[in-house]
């Protein structure tokens, strides 16, 4: 979230200017509410510090705070309960306003107090359940001992005269100390402001008429006038209605006329009183305006997102479905004409899973309620589609849940690509990892994979066995012909070997000189006359050199192991081997059963 852009200055007269003014605010709340001798019933000096601090860099804040704590001083000692308050009175002050400001850094990252719905919350509580409940005792203390008010009654003319005040006018203060009015007025079309200049001289007349002129108390007769202000005119018009409100009614109370008059207790209850309703005046047309405000940033966050979203969909290569929770296709990209071969607005409302090979289909389904279930992950699946001439082609679909307000998936999206292309390479590749390049057997990787499926069968009962072989002195021939001639000869031995065998054996290459034939259905006496099949193709010498030239005579040694079930595949290889290992030591050229 991009954060709120913090005042700072460097003039030498800032700290003078909010000294200033923080002394003019308090005296003459000081002159105007201190009814009954002790705490001004009015305090709006500590709103103009917090918000001072709240929009400033943390650097700045010393400057302001020894400034203002002299304004509090000088104003307490000369207009409020003297001298002796003076200090102690200040430095409450301080502590109030530090107070909401620190607790307000930390809980609001983006130092937005107005504007959302959550940082004005925070503002509310670290306002009236921490700062004042402290502040006000610590107040309530100094003037329970310097004037003749006791401390329960000095504490609440605190706790409501610095609530109310801060509540009211913080907000407000801090909208203009962040630039708010000046891009009000740079951004706002004429026809806005001239609609809120109207809204708010209606609303004046209106504040006017219930504190002036009504005979009867007509309150409640400025909340439609407010509701309206600041759903029309947002965050600004809310506080220039309170400002109105405040002034009007202030005035009038203070002069005791008005409704509030009609209240039995002192003027300060009376001030009190009409303080409360300013706040709750306050926080429900500032409430109203942030969470139009947070709506109208919603709306145009939504309004990007669906022009960036419909210049991909209608111009991607890929095919976007905008499916619902139970599988219906409600928006399909202009592409599925070309990926799919129908038309997109044919799609509509027909369910995505008819797209998919019947084979497929469970594996599609579950990925889409899976999505569902994990909002907020992408999940892939491949799959070969249906297209419109019947043929197959394999898809990878990229599907991602969509949720509403309340964070429930109303559906996904997905994105489909033709994938038939990489899936024919990827088959490519890997026939060829399948294969041996030089002689044409399978790899080392393909053949013990064919032989760990086969000893799978083989635990169903399928009999088959495994053929070790190892040509007879093949470093000799490397040494004496060379290792193209060594090339050769390999490859001639696969080739010889290829029509002794069936077409549902295998024979791959383990390494060197070594290799393995999987026999499949064939117990040991047949496997054993195979080997034997085999060493007679061998009988004629293998051509090493050009048309004519000279060949070599090629022997081998086997070793022969019954596949069992119940055994692993390196334990049946291991088996093979020994058995291979004893054929070379009994004279090579010869097949050897495991033991």
């Amino acid at each position: 979230m991009q954060r709120s852009a913090l005042r700072h200055s460097s003039s030498i007269f800032a700290p003078v200017i909010t000294g200033s003014v923080y002394f003019v605010v308090a005296t003459l709340a000081l002159l105007l509410s201190r009814f009954e001798g002790g705490l001004a019933f009015i305090w709006c000096a500590n709103a103009f510090l917090m918000a001072e601090l709240l929009t400033s860099r943390t650097r700045d804040w010393p400057r302001a705070i020894i400034a203002c704590a002299i304004a509090s001083a000088v104003a307490t000692a000369l207009f409020g309960m003297g001298p002796l308050a003076a200090i102690p009175m200040a430095a409450i002050n301080i502590v109030e306003s530090l107070i909401v400001a620190i607790i307000c850094r930390r809980f609001v990252p983006d130092r937005r107090i107005i504007g959302a719905i959550r940082p004005l919350v925070v503002f509310i509580i670290a306002l009236c359940g921490v700062a004042n409940v402290i502040a006000g005792a610590m107040a309530a203390t100094v003037a329970s001992f310097l004037t003749p008010v006791p401390f329960g009654s000095s504490w609440l003319q605190w706790y409501s005269g610095h609530v109310l005040g801060g509540l009211t006018f913080a907000p407000i203060l801090i909208l203009f100390l962040q630039g708010e009015c000046g891009r009000w007025l740079r951004d706002t079309p004429v026809r806005a402001k001239v609609e809120m200049v109207v809204l708010l001289t209606l609303f004046a007349l209106v504040i006017v008429h219930i504190f002036f002129w009504a005979r009867y108390p007509l309150l409640f007769a400025s909340l439609l006038p407010l509701v309206l202000i600041a759903f029309r005119t947002g965050q600004m018009g809310a506080a220039a209605s309170i400002i109105i409100l405040a002034v009007i009614g202030g005035v009038a109370t203070l002069q005791g006329v008005g409704p509030m008059t009609m209240l039995s207790g002192s003027t300060g209850m009376r001030v009190q009183y009409f303080q409360f309703y300013l706040a709750l005046s306050f926080l429900m047309s500032m409430l109203v305006a942030a969470e139009l405000n947070s709506r109208r940033r919603l709306f145009l966050m939504l309004q990007d997102s669906e022009a960036r979203y419909r210049a991909i969909a209608e111009h991607s290569g890929d095919v976007v479905l905008n499916i619902s929770v139970d599988g219906i296709i409600h928006y399909a990209s202009p592409s599925a004409a070309e990926q799919i071969g129908c038309a997109p607005e044919l799609l509509i409302g027909q369910s995505a899973a008819n797209l998919v090979d019947p084979q497929d289909r469970a594996l599609v389904i579950a990925t889409h309620r899976r999505a569902l279930t994990h909002p907020g992950v992408s999940h892939t699946v491949e799959f070969r589609s249906l297209v419109s001439d019947g043929d197959l082609q394999w898809c990878e679909m990229v599907s991602r849940a969509v949720v509403d307000e309340r964070g429930i998936p109303s559906g996904v999206v997905s994105m489909i690509r033709d994938m038939s292309r990489h899936k024919a390479r990827q088959q490519a590749l890997q026939q060829v990892a399948a294969r041996d390049s030089l002689t044409g057997a399978d790899s080392r990787r393909a053949f013990l994979d064919k032989l760990e499926a086969e000893i799978l069968r083989a635990r169903q009962g399928a009999r088959s066995c495994l053929l070790l072989i190892d040509i007879d002195h093949f470093k000799a021939v490397n040494d004496r012909y060379g290792h193209g001639a060594g090339d050769r000869v390999l490859s001639a031995f696969v080739e010889r070997l290829r029509p002794g065998l069936r077409n549902i054996d295998s024979i791959g290459r383990l390494g060197g000189e070594e290799f393995a034939i999987l026999l499949v259905d064939s117990d040991i006496d047949r496997a054993s006359m195979i080997c034997e099949r085999l060493r007679a193709r061998m009988v004629d010498p293998i051509p090493v050199g050009e048309a004519g030239g000279e060949a070599i005579s090629v022997t081998f040694s086997a070793g022969l192991v019954k596949l069992d079930g119940e055994s692993t595949r390196s334990a049946m290889l291991e088996a093979a081997d020994k058995a291979l290992y004893r054929a070379k030591h009994s004279g090579r050229n010869c097949l050897r059963l495991a033991a």
